[in-house]
C-alpha cells in the first residue's frame, strides 16, 4: 500500500491528474477486499490492483473517463455471472469508488 501513497504524492508534486479506485465493499468471493486501491493515469499507466481481469478493465474505463473532472463514480463489479472459462474462481460483487485527483480541467 505504501507504493500507492508514494505514487500519489509524486504525481501531485508533478501536477499530474489521475484517478484512484478503492474497493469499498465486497460480497461473496472477490479477488480483493475493502481497502484495496489502484491508481490510473492518462496514457494507461497503473499502480496497484483491485483484482485484475475483466472487472479491473471495467474500472479502468470509468477511471479514464473521470480523470481531470471533479465527479467521483461508484462502479459495481459483478463477478457472479456464469462464464464458460474454467479459470473464473471468484463469484462475488465488489463496490468500487473511483475518484479523480489532481489538476482539474
Amino acid at each position: 500500500m505504501r507504493e500507492i501513497y508514494t505514487e500519489m504524492t509524486e504525481a501531485l508534486k508533478r501536477g499530474e491528474s489521475f484517478a484512484v479506485a478503492t474497493v469499498v465493499a465486497t460480497k461473496g468471493s472477490t479477488p480483493r477486499k475493502a481497502g484495496a486501491k489502484m491508481l490510473f493515469f492518462r496514457g494507461g499507466r497503473t499502480v496497484g490492483t483491485i483484482g485484475g481481469g475483466c472487472g479491473e478493465a471495467d474500472v479502468w474505463q470509468e477511471a479514464m473517463a473521470i480523470i481531470g473532472s471533479t465527479a467521483p463514480k461508484m462502479v459495481t463489479v459483478d463477478l457472479t455471472a456464469d462464464v464458460e472459462a474454467e479459470d473464473k474462481i471468484c463469484g462475488g460483487i465488489m463496490e468500487i469508488l473511483v475518484e479523480p485527483v489532481g489538476a482539474k480541467v
